[in-house]
């Protein structure tokens, strides 16, 4: 997986130093300007999805928030009463997660530096990956589920850019025009093209295609899926 290494370390770059400002502004209160109040709104909307697609109660589960920049997600899951472990690429976003963390949360919440895999051990019963996998290839995708998928007893939520034209418009002129803050480019990805990925790899599982939200500059897609079901 030699791209999905590349693609990994070009993410930590990003995030751990040229954006850590940006994003700890978005995902707070602080005022924000249109377009991104935009994206701060479609990602509160995805967050409620995606967890609406786990149980209500998650009292006894522990649950991985796989690449959960400044920890949102792991906060909700928490509440919920799962046990939770918390990863980041960028160790900057995984500070902020823990500054923000409420003090009746400690020591439900695991935080750790790291690839979402590699980095955390363990089996778990559901995973949630939210926006941390628009950066790579299908295959790439496919591969990182056959990996966790002996992990993961139940879901495995997740969520992809869709492949629509206005995205695919965007995706051509950044391959072209690569920007100088060496940010990575995500990659529009059919539900379609992820099932074909899967099983060119070998990876047994259903996938569900959940549903997009798109809000402004924010699109995307939730998806599940549970390895070892056809």
């Amino acid at each position: 997986m030699t791209s999905y290494a590349a693609t990994r370390d070009r993410v930590e770059h990003y995030f751990d130093r040229s954006a850590t400002k940006v994003w700890e502004r978005l995902t707070s209160d602080a005022p924000v300007s249109g377009v991104r109040a935009t994206v701060r709104a479609g990602r509160d909307k995805m967050r409620a999805l995606m967890l609406a697609q786990l149980p209500a109660d998650l009292r006894g589960a522990r649950v991985l928030d796989a690449g959960c920049g400044t920890g949102a997600m792991a906060v909700e899951l928490a509440r919920r009463g799962a046990d939770v472990v918390a990863v980041d690429i960028s160790p900057a976003l995984v500070g902020i997660a823990e500054q923000r963390m409420p003090a009746n949360l400690a020591g439900h919440i695991t935080w750790v530096a790291g690839d979402m895999l590699e980095a955390t051990s363990g089996v778990f019963d559901h995973a949630l990956a939210m926006d941390s996998m628009i950066y790579y290839s299908a295959p790439d995708i496919a591969a990182l589920l056959g990996k966790a998928s002996p992990r993961i007893n139940g879901k495995f939520v997740f969520t992809l850019p869709p492949r629509t034209p206005a995205l695919m418009a965007m995706w051509r002129v950044g391959k072209l025009f690569p920007r100088a803050d060496r940010s990575p480019t995500m990659i529009p990805q059919t539900t379609a093209g992820i099932a074909h990925a899967l099983r060119n790899a070998d990876v047994k599982g259903r996938l569900v295609d959940v549903e997009r939200v798109k809000s402004g500059f924010y699109i995307s897609n939730a998806l599940v899926f549970e390895g070892g079901k056809s």
